[in-house]
């Protein structure tokens, strides 16, 4: 059995679980997600809490089981507390911008870039250079602050693009110079 999904997922105050059949609906203060629950698993509401019954003790339940409590796991997180990516924006002359539901950013090409944001997502940024997005849905947040960052991968030689707060990227060592009297010259 999944130690994991064992555990039951404890409900706050302020956010409401409704179960049908095997759909399961939370609501809260930041928002509204749903889930399908795969057939091996049961749920039930008790007091306050959420617990998760899986039909069968081969190791594909297993990974359900666990995967299963997660995500609910995360959505009551996420309606009650969100979620929060951030990147920062590393080299001369790159900046982004927030205009309405899209991010305009300045990355070094010949254009700038416009980035829509998906419904249930926002972004703020700071000082031009730090991206902060946040939202309900813990997925999604993850894939937008993937895709914005696959936008400007960082250069492996002097660490420009889009990375995430506190990424520490390994940088390459450049062409080294030819020291005096070396094989290039001579006479």
């Amino acid at each position: 059995m999944s130690r994991i999904g064992k555990r039951p997922v404890v409900i706050p105050d302020k956010v409401k679980v409704t179960v049908n059949g095997k759909d399961v609906l939370v609501e809260g203060p930041r928002g509204r997600l749903s889930y399908t629950l795969p057939n091996v698993i049961d749920i039930k509401l008790d007091g306050g809490k959420i617990f998760l019954m899986c039909s069968g003790d081969t190791s594909t339940n297993d990974r359900f089981y666990g995967t299963a409590r997660a995500v609910i796991n995360n959505m009551v997180t996420g309606v009650s507390q969100g979620f929060t990516k951030e990147l920062d924006i590393i080299g001369v002359g790159y900046k982004a911008e927030v205009r309405g539901k899209e991010i305009l950013l300045s990355l070094g090409y010949s254009h700038p870039v416009v980035f829509h944001l998906p419904d249930g997502i926002s972004a703020t940024v700071d000082k031009q250079t730090h991206i902060t997005i946040s939202g309900c849905d813990k997925k999604l947040v993850g894939e937008v602050a993937a895709a914005l960052r696959r936008l400007r991968v960082p250069d492996a030689y002097k660490g420009k693009g889009i990375r995430y707060f506190g990424e520490v990227i390994k940088l390459k060592v450049g062409k080294a110079a030819v020291g005096a009297g070396g094989a290039a010259g001579g006479s």
